[in-house]
């Protein structure tokens, strides 16, 4: 996987915690217990290999959770909402300088 794949992440997770954390002190984030992988994929008009290389997914992974065998991790669920909303910008970070 990229450093800028990792760093985002990372990014995400470190996310999750203050998120869960904040939500004693009255602030909440929702991160569904649930993503509908293929439906954000076919969303984007995209194939397995074009989704999974431009967002740093294995392939073998992104197949697993699109054929209900496993389900994204929280840091990853929130991931794959950034990249349902914004997979433009998503792409953009990910990019190699």
């Amino acid at each position: 996987m990229s450093k800028a794949a990792d760093s985002i992440r990372t990014g995400l997770g470190q996310a999750v915690s203050y998120a869960k954390a904040g939500a004693r002190r009255g602030y909440r984030v929702h991160v569904p217990a649930h993503v509908n992988v293929k439906s954000i994929r076919t969303k984007l008009g995209m194939t397995q290999q074009a989704f999974a290389a431009r967002f740093g997914f294995s392939i073998n992974t992104l197949r697993h959770w699109e054929q209900g065998k496993r389900e994204p991790e929280g840091p990853t669920r929130a991931y794959l909402m950034v990249i349902e909303r914004a997979p433009r910008v998503v792409a953009k970070a990910l990019r190699v300088a």
